[in-house]
């Protein structure tokens, strides 16, 4: 496809995979797992603020509700990872296909072939982009609203043409900086919730003949120009018959950034070895860029704290469960002397790997010298140390309990049924 820019390549690649019944399957739980994050999300303050907002807005429409449910999704740091693009596909695609949808009135197939198209699309510009980007710039608000696009695009029933269109104008709507790390901000919910409201409006405008920029990603003055000193464009189509990067997502067991759960998984398994007050050391092996997000030995509030490797390794080798609590105002406080003695240094094999794996190696050394290491090559939740169904259904069932849903059960089981291609459940939030 030489003569094909890089957008309609995408297009081709994407509306030519064929969805199996087993790749629906798998969409559904990750609908499930960002449904289930957007009501955890709702219990908290940046979730009241922005349930408050919508509620001032009543007559809310499409793009602004996915953007409400992209923003609640993001929040608890518990929604999915690709690691590959190190993009969040399931917060911006999931809000975004679920209120249009919801708006044409479609049923579940439609629904997560939405869920398919939208994952690849953001995941292979995230592929691309290169690891400068990220070190500025925020991939999942950034790729994400190619995805979004993506996914309203196909249950729109977008002629390739109009897709192209649509990806053209939510490339260009792309942004999301770092910066809010520095203060511990909320911006980083606002960043997938305009990259879900981003690409359904760039969707939506394409039905109605608005055009965008088939050149937005390989342009002279196109996407990888401005913000991809070292871009690898041929990431987009790579591998076009593979399976659905949908397939390839991680799911997150524990409320942290992703760059911290290999660490954690290795304290936790060293916890049962460890007598404590006996630890006078700890060293943290990992790779560069969970070095630069997530070395804060001082995190002064939760957000922070689940941003700090170091607060997350003692809170692995301490704690019974790294939950919710683990991250509050009572356990920063217990473990800030156990940070204190936590080193962080990038080390091999760890820093070559990424970002095709994100790996972590723990070493503790306790009174009397002896040392005990876990090395952790994958983190819990990978495909290669995949979750169970059980498992995240489990994990579904105590953020809904979190959220205040009253029958999670119930809503399970409906929102798994979307694979046998039943209508979308009412979600119990009048925004929905």
């Amino acid at each position: 496809m030489p003569d094909l820019t890089l957008t309609q390549q995408l297009t081709e690649l994407i509306t030519a995979k064929a969805v199996l019944p087993t790749d629906l399957e798998r969409a559904a739980l990750l609908t499930l797992d960002a449904i289930a994050n957007a009501l955890a999300g709702r219990a908290t303050d940046p979730g009241a603020i922005l349930v408050r907002w919508a509620g001032a807005t009543p007559d809310t429409d499409a793009a602004r509700r996915a953007f409400l449910w992209g923003a609640l999704t993001h929040i608890l740091e518990t929604d999915d990872l690709h690691r590959a693009s190190v993009v969040h596909p399931g917060c911006v695609v999931v809000p975004a296909a679920w209120s249009v949808a919801r708006r044409e009135g479609l049923r579940g197939h439609a629904m997560l072939k939405a869920v398919l198209w939208g994952f690849e699309a953001a995941t292979r510009v995230g592929m691309a982009v290169g690891p400068s980007h990220y070190r500025i710039w925020h991939n999942t608000a950034t790729c994400g609203p190619y995805g979004s696009a993506m996914a309203v695009a196909a249950l729109l029933q977008l002629e390739p043409a109009q897709i192209v269109h649509a990806l053209g104008n939510a490339g260009t709507q792309s942004s999301g900086l770092w910066q809010f790390l520095e203060a511990g901000t909320m911006t980083k919910h606002l960043h997938a919730g305009r990259a879900a409201e981003a690409g359904l409006l760039a969707a939506d405008l394409a039905r109605f003949g608005f055009t965008g920029p088939p050149t937005i990603l390989e342009g002279a003055k196109g996407w990888f120009a401005a913000t991809c000193p070292d871009a690898d464009p041929g990431a987009v189509t790579r591998d076009p018959t593979g399976p659905w990067q949908l397939l390839q997502t991680s799911i997150k067991p524990w409320p942290s950034c992703r760059h911290t759960h290999p660490a954690i998984d290795a304290a936790v398994e060293l916890r049962p070895q460890i007598v404590a007050g006996t630890i006078e050391q700890i060293d943290v092996e990992t790779y560069p860029a969970a070095l630069e997000v997530c070395d804060r030995p001082l995190p002064n509030s939760e957000y922070e704290a689940k941003f700090s490797l170091q607060h997350c390794v003692a809170a692995g080798l301490m704690l019974e469960n790294v939950n919710f609590a683990a991250f509050a105002d009572v356990a920063r406080a217990g473990l800030a002397d156990l940070r204190e003695r936590v080193s962080i240094r990038v080390a091999e094999p760890y820093a070559s790997a990424y970002p095709r794996a994100w790996g972590s190696a723990v070493t503790v050394t306790v009174r009397g010298g002896q040392q005990l290491t876990v090395r952790r090559t994958h983190a819990k939740g990978d495909p290669e140390a995949a979750v169970s169904p059980v498992e995240l259904i489990a994990k579904a069932r105590m953020l809904m309990t979190y959220g205040g849903v009253r029958d999670p059960d119930r809503l399970i089981d409906d929102i798994l049924a979307l694979s046998d291609d039943s209508p979308l459940p009412d979600l119990p939030c009048k925004h929905d």
